[in-house]
């Protein structure tokens, strides 16, 4: 990406999540936690087939995901964002760009965040706040080994497929499990429902929730 353009792509950001009308979810008897949503230039991302993107400035924007630890007690080589608990007196903003630092070693200002998209509760009982954040060419990552396996841009393209997402019923759930592909491969919710809004809002300017969709059994605990 050339500056000009980098400018943007941060620019458009923040214009259409301003515009975005957030749903929050009361935390009363559950944890919360915040997630990074990493908006970078593209690259050479993980996956790389798909349908056409639909506008030309989103053409060489990825989304930074991670898949965790195998060694960790719990979702153990899932893919995830970079995020955790919030500590107290934090602000999800300010638990987003520190678990950043902490889980790939990416440390960007206060600035970066570009809004947020709907708070998900997950069946595991937390209430996840997703930030929105513009890192530009992301470069010079380092994994945690003691919680990411491996660290993936996954570009526009692939968040626009024509078979995304992936919904199907399971027993004991309301909802249709959410699910997104990519490659041969899919990501489930909560990591799914923020890829699947991203996509919506902020490219496609499309207002759809997310928050009821479910999650596969393996994510419940």
């Amino acid at each position: 990406m050339t500056e000009a353009v980098d400018r943007l792509t941060a620019a458009r950001l923040r214009e259409r999540l301003a515009r975005f009308d957030v749903q929050a979810i009361e935390a009363a008897g559950l944890r919360r936690a915040a997630v990074a949503v990493v908006v970078t230039e593209s690259g050479y991302g993980a996956a790389v087939q798909g349908t056409p993107v639909h506008e030309q400035w989103s053409r060489d924007i990825a989304l930074l995901l991670t898949r965790r630890a195998a060694g960790l007690s719990a979702h153990a080589g899932q893919w995830a964002m970079p995020g955790g608990r919030i500590d107290a007196g934090e602000t999800p903003e300010q638990a987003a760009l520190r678990e950043l630092v902490e889980e790939v070693g990416l440390q960007l200002p206060a600035d970066a965040v570009c809004g947020r998209l709907d708070d998900y509760a997950t069946r595991s009982g937390y209430v996840i706040t997703p930030v929105v954040v513009w890192a530009g060419p992301a470069r010079d990552l380092s994994p945690n080994e003691a919680e990411v396996a491996s660290i993936h841009r996954i570009p526009a393209s692939e968040m626009l497929r024509s078979d995304a997402p992936l919904l199907n019923q399971v027993k004991g759930a309301e909802h249709p499990v959410l699910r997104m592909p990519v490659g041969e491969r899919w990501i489930a919710a909560p990591t799914a429902a923020f890829i699947y809004q991203f996509r919506e809002w902020c490219l496609l300017q499309r207002d759809t929730r997310v928050a009821h969709f479910d999650q596969p059994f393996f994510a419940w605990r």
